[in-house]
């Protein structure tokens, strides 16, 4: 009997009707000879509302509070999800993150898995339940609750998946795979019917919001195959697995895009040789993550150093840096908000070294000015004025073949 971990996203259980939906996916699954583990998000917007809530309260909730503020929504989908699967006539058992033995690090708010007691979870499986189980929530060993950040379901049910040694992971959402661009911006963007996790892993962390970042690396590590999906139509989805086959030889497999990025310099840093260590080391510390790091030089001993942040982190940022000026050894710090960051991601991009030339010439004859770059094997991003970034992303996706229109003509 196969093991089968599904996750279903908060617009997939948005209404009774939909969680009766998700039911009627789960019991399927389970007909076909299974053990089934669900993971589930918040329903709907019930997140946003609950931040809402405490914005009225503060402008800076504490972190520990949000956590136990906001890891309420996941509970209020598990049991109503249990009550329709019971309502159907089948065995079923819902857990919180902590019930079901997932332990964290001692961070809120972003806190990473670091392990996962599955006795309680594999019990209820041999039972013949169906065992469903609350995303993006964990307890750490002195048992304070804990959220994952962003997309932490997506982390949860791939972990969960790995711990149990499951067959499958299959990620339920709204869209029914993964695109070679966001399809509500870009008119040609395409489904891809599979992905490398390489390649799905940087389209992740530059802005697709079909898969958390750490849900892909967790799959990666542990060779978990996933499979995006559709939970509103019964459709093939997108496999994603270590090796993807080039679709069409294309050098490009998609294009992602995020606003709210902002630039921070740094000036004046007095020690060329350890104040970019020092800056960094004291943002980690505050688990504050950068992105695109520029250094330059402006004489002997004076190092002026440029980074991208995310808008929401920026105050922090700024707050942390300030506080430790004396120690960095800095004379100001300036920043440039309403940025972008547009990437191109392909595996083929290792032995094409002209792309990152073209990327930039598209760019540049459409009057885009690039403010930072940084390049990876499989990608390259760059910085752009917020107001061009939907342009950006759609001059690239025609510029490296991507439209639908243009795959069609090339398979006649």
């Amino acid at each position: 009997m196969s093991i089968i971990v599904q996750k279903f996203g908060g617009t997939s259980v948005g209404s009774v009707e939909k969680i009766q939906n998700v039911a009627s996916r789960i019991l399927e699954e389970k007909n076909r000879g299974n053990d089934v583990v669900v993971v589930v998000s918040a329903m709907g917007k019930t997140t946003d509302t609950l931040v809402g809530l405490a914005r009225e309260i503060t402008s800076h909730p504490s972190k520990r509070e949000m956590d136990m503020l906001l890891s309420t929504g996941e509970q209020v989908t598990i049991s109503l999800l249990t009550m329709a699967l019971l309502q159907a006539g089948h065995e079923a058992i819902s857990y919180t993150g902590w019930q079901a033995g997932i332990e964290t690090e001692s961070v809120h708010s972003n806190a990473r898995i670091t392990n996962i007691h599955t006795e309680k979870m594999t019990t209820q499986l041999q039972s013949g339940k169906v065992v469903i189980v609350a995303g993006f929530q964990g307890m750490t060993p002195s048992g304070e609750i804990t959220t994952l950040g962003r997309g932490g379901s997506d982390t949860t049910a791939v972990a969960i998946a790995a711990a149990l040694k499951a067959d499958r992971c299959d990620i339920y959402t709204d869209v029914d795979g993964v695109y070679t661009s966001d399809p509500r911006y870009i008119e040609g963007a395409r489904k891809l019917p599979s992905i490398s996790y390489d390649e799905m892993l940087e389209l992740a962390n530059l802005g697709a919001g079909v898969l958390h970042p750490r849900a892909v690396e967790f799959a990666k590590n542990y060779q978990i195959p996933l499979e995006v999906r559709s939970s509103l139509e019964k459709v093939e989805g997108t496999y994603i697995e270590e090796e993807a086959s080039m679709e069409q030889n294309l050098v490009v497999r998609g294009v992602a895009f995020e606003d709210e990025i902002v630039r921070v310099t740094v000036f004046g840093l007095g020690n060329a040789l350890t104040g970019l260590s020092s800056v960094f080391t004291t943002l980690a510390k505050n688990h504050l993550n950068v992105d695109i790091i520029i250094q330059s030089q402006t004489d002997r001993n004076t190092t002026n150093l440029s980074f991208s942040i995310k808008e929401h982190d920026l105050d922090e940022a700024l707050a942390v840096l300030e506080k430790n000026q004396r120690e960095l050894g800095f004379t100001h710090i300036e920043h440039e908000r309403d940025l972008a960051k547009v990437s191109i991601v392909g595996s083929g991009m290792i032995s094409n070294p002209g792309v990152a030339a073209e990327m930039f010439e598209v760019l540049a004859q459409n009057d885009i000015v690039v403010k930072m770059v940084s390049t990876s094997e499989i990608k390259v991003s760059a910085v752009v004025d917020q107001e061009n970034m939907q342009k950006a992303a759609g001059v690239l996706h025609t510029a490296f073949k991507l439209d639908a229109v243009q795959v069609e003509e090339v398979t006649l």
